[in-house]
């Protein structure tokens, strides 16, 4: 009884939290095995987002608007991490919208914290990535060669350019499956899993 009391209370408190988790895990798995998040489960995802936070905040009485406002803010906080490395050619587009859609439900606080998190498991992830490969003097020589030209070129749209280049001589890292990790041991971190 106290188990399914203790279950119950925990999904109607938690119940974004599991939700968002569910999708990441979802969105992580398409992107281990096709290298992509499709925009078929990130735009809705954003926008049943936006639609759930302004019920909520209606139904709490703090007005719909403002839930909305702070959904749209999420998204944009979502985005704004991101983005720079999707400018650069650092990372998909579907990566940038999977971390945006986090935020359209989860606000932007936790969007930023969770983006931490997955930054350090996914530089985890490719260091492990490079020493299992076997070719870490490449990687290392990569990297610098990349820093150089980030420093050197500074034209987003050049870079891009550049990275397209070199994608094929590269090791790439499905960066949907770090957000994923980060998102939830975050969500786990903050107690809103239990």
């Amino acid at each position: 009884m106290l188990f399914a009391e203790w279950t119950m209370t925990s999904l109607s408190e938690n119940g974004v939290f599991w939700f968002v988790s569910l999708f990441c895990v979802v969105a992580a798995y398409i992107d281990g095995t096709q290298l992509k998040v499709p925009n078929a489960i990130t735009f809705p995802m954003i926008i049943a987002g936006w639609m759930y936070s302004s019920v909520a905040y209606g139904m709490a009485g703090d007005g719909w608007y403002m839930g909305l406002l702070w959904s749209i803010g999420g998204t944009a906080v979502g985005l704004a991490c991101l983005y720079p490395f999707y400018a650069i050619g650092g990372m998909g587009g579907g990566d940038v919208k999977m971390l945006a859609a986090v935020g359209a439900w989860v606000h932007s606080s936790i969007t930023i914290s969770a983006f931490f998190l997955s930054a350090f498991i996914g530089g985890l992830m490719a260091v492990l990535m490079i020493v299992f490969s076997k070719s870490a003097t490449k990687h290392y020589y990569q990297f610098f060669g990349i820093l150089n030209e980030i420093v050197a070129v500074k034209d987003p749209e050049k870079l891009s350019e550049m990275a397209a280049a070199r994608k094929h001589t590269m090791h790439l890292l499905p960066y949907g499956i770090p957000i994923a990790i980060g998102t939830i041991l975050h969500f786990a971190w903050i107690g809103r899993l239990f």
